[in-house]
């Protein structure tokens, strides 16, 4: 009998996945043949970059590039996300873009994340966060068909992507499931009432700690009363963020206390997360610099802001930019309980 420590590579314990692995191959496939059929450049951009990705709570690798001489020493970080880099492609004249590319974050290992995972983002200028729903809709279809299966499916739940896919709003979405008007509670969209939410939180029964921020409550809300309720039966569009909440979007022409911005969920899976991309460069610094600042007060560290991608946001047209993460779509077609399963081989714990 094959002992519970065999080592991932065992060609008993290996084989067990292979079957979600064959799906993965399948989605794989099918995804580049999508993107090629609606005339998107794959491109290819460096793991290794100036700033990261500046999200608050997303930790980083860090590194030195060496040059020939010793003292040609740069710290540089593996990206979180190519998303920089792709937005200079987008300045640089390429309309229609996406990549499958690596990217790493520290401090996440579960069965729904990965230190180094698979991330499948895209861009196209010219259009709205709003197309880019017709995207998920159409590529998870796809990767579906091509897989033979007629559900996304996770650890007993399911949801069907031939369905009508919910769009709800994050306002509807507190109100409905938490009884809060959230937006009153942020009359200023970039500096939202944390008292005022507080006592909202409080009065549902959740707990409240005296050094919960603003986006602390909003988090512990949306984990306790929203996410149990999303993409089961068929998926969910989360839409229009608070402003606070999306530094990378730009707000609603017609709500400025909200921004373009969708995350996808499916059997109470986060898929992805969208934008309407941001190309004002001083709206865009003062929020990297907001951002920044609270990940000192919370971890003690901040990551520089890329210079070279605020001198490109001029140039950029307007667009709309999302990530999807390859490996829990390849799990929830596969129909897996475990991302591990569906990679062909994990991040070594010794």
């Amino acid at each position: 009998m094959m002992s519970k420590q065999a080592p991932w590579w065992h060609p008993d314990h290996f084989q067990a996945k292979r079957p979600h692995l064959a799906v993965r191959q399948q989605v794989l496939r099918t995804a580049r043949r999508w993107f090629e059929d609606q005339g998107f450049d794959e491109v290819e951009t460096p793991a290794l970059q100036i700033s990261p990705g500046l999200e608050v709570h997303l930790m980083a690798f860090a590194t030195d590039l060496v040059g020939p001489h010793p003292e040609d020493r740069i710290r540089l970080y593996l990206h979180t996300s190519p998303e920089f880099t792709m937005k200079k492609l987008l300045a640089a004249g390429v309309s229609r873009l996406f990549q499958l590319s690596h990217v790493y974050r520290n401090g996440e290992r579960s069965g729904t994340h990965h230190p180094e995972f698979s991330m499948l983002e895209w861009y196209r200028a010219g259009a709205g966060y709003r197309d880019l729903m017709g995207d998920c809709v159409a590529l998870t279809r796809a990767a579906c068909t091509a897989a033979g299966r007629d559900r996304l499916r996770f650890r007993g739940t399911e949801s069907d992507p031939f369905a009508a896919w919910e769009v709800l709003s994050v306002a509807d979405a507190f109100q409905t499931y938490a009884g809060i008007d959230l937006l009153a509670t942020a009359p200023d969209p970039l500096r939202p009432d944390r008292d005022r939410l507080a006592a909202e939180v409080t009065r549902i029964g959740i707990r409240v700690a005296e050094s919960d921020t603003w986006e602390d409550l909003f988090f512990r809300v949306s984990l306790d009363r929203i996410e149990p309720h999303l993409g089961f039966g068929r998926p969910t569009f989360l839409t229009d963020y608070p402003v606070s909440m999306a530094a990378l979007a730009r707000p609603k022409p017609d709500d400025p206390r909200v921004a373009e911005r969708f995350e996808l969920y499916a059997c109470g899976v986060e898929l992805a997360n969208a934008f309407g991309e941001l190309t004002d460069p001083v709206l865009q610094r003062r929020r990297f610099e907001a951002d920044m600042a609270e990940k000192e007060r919370l971890y003690g560290e901040r990551y520089p802001i890329d210079e070279d991608f605020l001198a490109a946001l001029p140039l950029m047209p307007d667009s709309a930019g999302i990530a999807l993460g390859f490996d829990r779509l390849a799990m929830l077609v596969a129909g897996a309980d475990n991302i591990d399963q569906v990679l062909w081989a994990p991040v070594a714990l010794q």
